[in-house]
C-alpha cells in the first residue's frame, strides 16, 4: 500500500498532532495515519486522494504539503 509524507505546519502540542491525526484518518482510502509533532510530518497510508488529504489537514487550521523523496 503507498505512503504519503506529507510536511505539516502549525503543529505546536499533542492535541495539533490529535486534530491532524484524526482528520486524515477520516479521508476515504487512509488505512493508517502517523503524525510527528517533532519532525512536524504525517505519514499516511492508502490510497487516498491526494486532493483530500491537504484539505483536511487544511481544514483543521494547518498547512500541508507533499514532502518530496
Amino acid at each position: 500500500m503507498p505512503t504519503t509524507v506529507l510536511t505539516i505546519t502549525g503543529m505546536t502540542c499533542g492535541h495539533c498532532v490529535q486534530a491532524v491525526r484524526n482528520a486524515l484518518a477520516a479521508v476515504p482510502g487512509v488505512s493508517a495515519v502517523q503524525v510527528s509533532l517533532e519532525q512536524q510530518q504525517a505519514r499516511v497510508r492508502g490510497n487516498a486522494d491526494l486532493a483530500r488529504l491537504l484539505s483536511a489537514v487544511e481544514a483543521e487550521g494547518y498547512t500541508a504539503a507533499v514532502q518530496q523523496p
